[in-house]
């Protein structure tokens, strides 16, 4: 790993940065810094909790990945089942209208792999949404009404079982 001067730092420019962010969301690292990874990695992943939560935040910088509790529903229902219903929906269309497959063929070949594209694309619709939304409202620790804010991160919640695993 290289040091602090080798690491590159966020660009300066709003659509750079977003660039910049939705590239760390994609490798699923800390959408602040880009070092740090938000998931436990996969090879030591143990039960669906390890796979579907996130670490509690960025030993790094600090980021809290998750801000209250609940705050990734939207990123469920909205990224990853609409990715799936498109995944879905292009299935179809290809089946029946281009390869004109049968109706029975057409629905079993565009249900199954539906729920597989779920289970795997949760991890990066929970990235995407973090980087959306530190992106569109990004926050920091110390006040409840939003209008003042400070470069600082806010430390990341305790929780048992949910400490970031070592250096990645």
């Amino acid at each position: 790993m290289g040091s602090h001067a080798d690491r590159p730092e966020p660009p300066e420019y709003a659509f750079d940065r977003f660039l910049w962010m939705m590239a760390n969301a994609a490798r699923w690292k800390c959408p602040t810094c880009g070092e740090r990874p938000l998931f436990i990695p996969w090879y030591k992943v143990r039960s669906l909790q390890d796979w579907f939560m996130p670490l509690d935040g960025c030993p790094r910088c600090g980021y809290p990945y998750e801000r209250e509790p609940g705050y990734f529903l939207l990123s469920i229902f909205a990224i990853n089942y609409g990715a799936g219903a498109l995944l879905g929906l292009f299935i179809y269309l290809v089946l029946d209208f281009w390869l004109r497959f049968p109706i029975w063929l057409v629905l079993t070949l565009t249900i199954i792999p539906m729920p597989i594209f779920n289970f795997f694309f949760a991890r990066h619709s929970k990235a995407f949404f973090l980087a959306f939304d530190l992106f569109f409202d990004p926050h920091s620790g110390g006040d409840d009404d939003g209008d003042q804010r400070s470069d600082s991160p806010v430390p990341p919640p305790k929780r048992p079982g949910f400490e970031p695993i070592g250096k990645a």
